[in-house]
């Protein structure tokens, strides 16, 4: 019997196939894994809205980790407690302010399940209307009256980076950013000093697990942490270079079961 260990998967690009589906080989092997006693958990950047249907898909019964680790509950379990860490109402605004001088298309603000658009957008509100949430829409230097789990910045490769320089320059004491390319240009911002693997470490006082029999597997820049956190950090083969050179080892896309078939293996688990 191999010790227990405990599996933290991101969903877009590493669990999920690109058509957000769990694959039947990935489900099998996680269901296995959860036969011999593993611990498997979710810790994704979505709310927990649009992961929920995941979480029950597989059958988990463990915390989850959403928002990248700005807000980490149980939902099966009450008494787990609800860890939310909202980034200051004053910097959000603040935000909003200094992007009045660069370009982008959007921003738009989480509170745990409701979503505040800065302006109105019927591609966006088809993605984030996943879950039902209560959606607002309007400046958010009017709208917004509680302190936002997340931000989002929707904007082109090329103002990217300039947007992401002056976040660091102006509140690099008070927030974390990171950015990801799928399926648009988006920089996310949350509270300073969060990221998975604050959940994780969480998850593994929790279970009793220490780190090195902890396995993560990611594919993009929020996953970073997470990986160098866990004993057995594994990038996707589809991950950007820097998740791969940061990961013990590369597993194969998320197209091909990347999950699955180095579970199976590293696990003994002789589920396919």
């Amino acid at each position: 019997m191999t010790e227990k260990h405990l599996i933290a998967l991101d969903l877009d690009g590493t669990l999920l196939k690109d058509d957000k589906t769990i694959s039947d080989v990935n489900k099998r092997v996680i269901t296995r894994a959860r036969e011999e006693g593993h611990v498997v958990m979710i810790a994704t950047g979505r709310p927990f809205r649009s992961s929920e249907m995941y979480y029950h898909e597989l059958g988990l019964d463990t915390p989850i980790i959403n928002f990248n680790g700005a807000y980490i509950h149980h939902p099966l379990d009450q008494n787990w407690g609800v860890h939310h860490s909202p980034l200051s109402i004053d910097v959000a605004k603040d935000i909003v302010d200094a992007l009045d001088s660069f370009d982008f298309h959007n921003i738009i603000a989480e509170v745990i399940d409701d979503v505040y658009f800065h302006y109105h957008d019927e591609k966006l509100l088809d993605i984030f209307g996943m879950g039902n949430p209560e959606v607002t829409t309007g400046d958010l230097r009017k709208f917004l009256r509680t302190s936002p789990t997340s931000m989002l910045i929707h904007t082109d490769q090329k103002d990217l980076a300039k947007i992401r320089s002056h976040l660091s320059e102006v509140h690099a004491e008070v927030i974390d950013h990171r950015s990801w390319a799928a399926p648009w240009h988006v920089i996310e911002i949350v509270k300073y000093g969060l990221n998975k693997a604050v959940g994780l470490r969480k998850a593994s006082e929790y279970f009793h697990i220490p780190p090195e029999r902890i396995i993560a597997f990611g594919d993009e820049d929020n996953d970073l942490d997470m990986l160098e956190y866990a004993g057995r950090g594994i990038a996707m083969d589809n991950g950007i270079d820097v998740v791969k050179s940061i990961a013990n080892e590369t597993t194969l896309s998320n197209e091909k079961d990347g999950v699955g078939v180095y579970l199976n293996d590293a696990l003994s688990l002789k589920a396919l």
